[in-house]
């Protein structure tokens, strides 16, 4: 069981989380309190009885807080734009909480190769394992919610794996930083962990988008039980993690709360997927696992293969994939990034025509032949 962080900031006008220090917490809520009028020195706690929330400010004064719609769906986009951790990371399967990079908001997805924008995806985030996450935001009282958006982001799905080239998603992230006076360089040392590479990352992202690896995330202000079910049976059945998330907000007093719920996570599910941390490869431990998995005659092949690339193109990208551990040498050619193959402890070899992660594009002859000049 996770303990909440206790931290009150008096700046407005940030959500806080807050709870109980001296209590352990299931881990089912979050709370995140707006202190828009909270100007006494007592730290609030908030308690949560059947039928309401209730903030109780000192030891003497209880403030009900009651739930109530957000004005627009716009105001709950630019709140998980703002506070990502209404996201929820640390409600998600697996041992470490999930940190959030938000890359854009309104990401157009095209439906063809080298196409315009089709779609726009309410908000693209990648977490520390550059997991691609689409979240999709609708209010309770949009009828959409309960059958359209299924389709909706199944069709985001299918497209983002096959169209979504890396370059083109981080120059979205770029352009976000811009324009919100960020850093991006900060920004991404604040989700990734330490010491980790920046371009590995990125190559990472890619990687995910190709094999499938992507994260679908419905948040509204209460889901409803038609597509509580749907997101049950899709997380038990695609490869791809598929949750609802429910973000309700109580207001009382000039105060809001935001309480964040995970759903979709079932037993079945979760177990089916569950996973500790994703496994980082390197040299040692991929041509162990190839020479047990495979016998020394394809892992000889497979060193023949690496020391020929270390020569032609001296960059790599070690996998991490829970089950099979890869690597791929990165050919940089007129300031693009090509993955010319890829070699697995499975013993497959995938030779891969293709300009950047998770896009269809043919190698150039003058890349490919600077590859074995």
């Amino acid at each position: 069981m996770r303990a909440f962080r206790f931290l009150i900031r008096r700046a407005e006008p940030d959500f806080v989380p807050i709870g109980d220090p001296g209590a352990a917490q299931t881990g089912l809520f979050g709370r995140f309190l707006l202190p828009a009028l909270a100007r006494r020195p007592t730290v609030p706690r908030l308690l949560r009885v059947s039928g309401g929330i209730f903030l109780l400010r000192g030891e003497d004064e209880l403030v009900p807080m009651a739930q109530t719609a957000y004005d627009s769906e716009d105001v709950l986009q630019a709140l998980l734009a703002k506070f990502p951790d209404l996201l929820a990371g640390d409600q998600l399967a697996g041992d470490v909480a999930r940190r959030w990079l938000l890359i854009g908001r309104e990401a157009a997805l095209p439906a063809e190769e080298d196409g315009s924008g089709r779609w726009s995806v309410d908000h693209l985030f990648l977490d520390q394992d550059a997991v691609p996450t689409l979240v999709e935001v609708k209010r309770s009282s949009d009828t959409r919610i309960r059958r359209e958006v299924i389709g909706q982001m199944l069709d985001y799905a299918a497209n983002a794996v096959v169209y979504w080239p890396i370059d083109t998603l981080r120059a979205v992230f770029e352009r976000r930083c811009e324009r919100d006076g960020r850093d991006p360089d900060t920004e991404l040392a604040a989700v990734l962990d330490a010491g980790a590479d920046v371009e590995t990352f990125w190559e990472q992202a890619g990687a995910n988008l190709k094999a499938g690896r992507i994260r679908l995330v419905f948040v509204a202000d209460e889901i409803p039980r038609e597509l509580r079910r749907v997101v049950e049976f899709l997380n038990e059945q695609m490869t791809a993690e598929v949750i609802a998330i429910e973000v309700k907000q109580y207001v009382g007093e000039g105060l809001r709360t935001l309480v964040p719920r995970v759903i979709g996570q079932t037993a079945a599910s979760e177990t089916r997927k569950a996973r500790s941390e994703q496994r980082q490869w390197d040299e040692a431990s991929f041509f162990a696992e190839l020479e047990g998995k495979r016998g020394p005659t394809e892992a000889r092949v497979a060193r023949e293969l690496l020391d020929w690339a270390r020569v032609q193109m001296p960059r790599f990208t070690w996998g991490k994939g829970k089950v099979d551990g890869s690597f791929i040498p990165v050919l940089d050619y007129e300031g693009q990034p090509h993955y010319p193959f890829g070699v697995y402890t499975s013993g497959r070899l995938e030779i891969q025509f293709q300009g950047s992660p998770g896009r269809r594009s043919t190698i150039s002859s003058s890349a490919a032949r600077s590859c074995v000049a």
